[in-house]
């Protein structure tokens, strides 16, 4: 059987690895598009045998070079977003709406069987955030474009590869008091890396056509509770203080500052509202997929990284309370 080829955009990130290893494993071929071959390939070529993989520099609105190489590809797949803005077009409208809308467009031209696009969940409700907003018009042209589009909608993908675990673990690892943006309150069902490219790679196998699916892990837990997870990982004590609203934005237009800051003010609207399943929308229990990894299970599997003996420590907190 000749094996279906994928295109992939935004294939060095996190989800991108976890696919790659997935998809070539199961007889898929994919062509990677990256903007540095350089800085990139060497990760990108160790995640399948040779033969499985391309990779393919390009910049993502090199129209011209892009079509290319949609003449070969089956199945079309964009993992690319940004959490901030950046300088040189990396704006959320590019990045999120414009760039989309083109992918869907020679999606159609080129009759492509399937466009899988990684979108973000709690979207609909976030109406002052403009990443949000960003997201929510970059799927409204997906799916004008190009009927064959299912959007995936993840709340927050953790793994050891992650830049949200790891970076709070290194954070309370250092830090003796953590702030708490409101209270702490904000909801989030954290997927695991595995089980949401599981989704992906059920979505091409199984053809699903659902439109829009929300991919959630099987845990409800709030921005405190998750904190306090990764303390009781690392066999840490922190003081974990409720922030006040005027001096967090303060601290974010700080970071903002910075080339990769912590904390935008953007992303501090973002955490007002809960990051859950809404309803409205099939999930991935819904289409044969639920989660199975659990948060505590996973994180504890890295977690030996920032404990004090790291890999030989074997002591833990006999309660949470201790925490905090």
């Amino acid at each position: 059987m000749k094996a279906k080829n994928c295109l992939i955009f935004g294939g060095s990130g996190q989800i991108g690895r976890h696919l790659i290893r997935k998809l070539t494993k199961n007889n898929y071929k994919v062509t990677v598009v990256t903007r540095n071959i350089h800085q990139k390939s060497y990760i990108i070529k160790t995640q399948a045998n040779a033969g499985y993989i391309d990779i393919v520099e390009a910049n993502i609105f090199d129209e011209i070079k892009i079509r290319k190489l949609f003449k070969d590809a089956d199945i079309c797949i964009n993992l690319i977003g940004v959490l901030f803005e950046k300088k040189r077009g990396a704006t959320f409208k590019n990045i999120h709406t414009l760039f989309p809308s083109l992918l869907a467009k020679l999606c159609k031209e080129y009759n492509l069987k399937k466009f899988i696009h990684l979108s973000a969940l709690g979207i609909n409700d976030a109406v002052d955030s403009e990443y949000a907003k960003s997201k929510l018009q970059g799927e409204k042209e997906i799916l004008n474009n190009f009927s064959l589009s299912t959007v995936l909608r993840p709340s927050i993908v953790y793994s050891v590869d992650d830049n949200f675990t790891t970076t709070f673990m290194s954070m309370l690892n250092k830090l003796p008091v953590f702030p708490l943006y409101y209270f702490g309150k904000t909801k989030f069902m954290p997927i695991h890396c595995s089980d949401l490219t599981d989704i992906i790679y059920h979505v091409i196998e199984r053809d699903i056509e659902t439109k829009i699916v929300e991919c959630v892990g099987p845990e409800v837990m709030t921005f405190k509770e998750i904190l306090q997870k990764l303390l009781f990982s690392i066999n840490k004590k922190r003081l974990l203080v409720p922030f006040p609203l005027l001096l967090a934005k303060l601290s974010a237009k700080f970071f903002e500052l910075f080339p990769s800051p912590l904390l935008t003010v953007d992303q501090l609207r973002l955490l007002k509202y809960d990051n859950i399943k809404s309803g409205k929308y099939k999930t991935n229990s819904d289409i044969g997929l639920p989660s199975q990894r659990y948060f505590a299970n996973e994180i504890d599997k890295y977690s030996v990284l920032w404990r004090e003996g790291g890999q030989f420590s074997t002591e833990k907190y006999k309660s949470k309370k201790d925490l905090v």
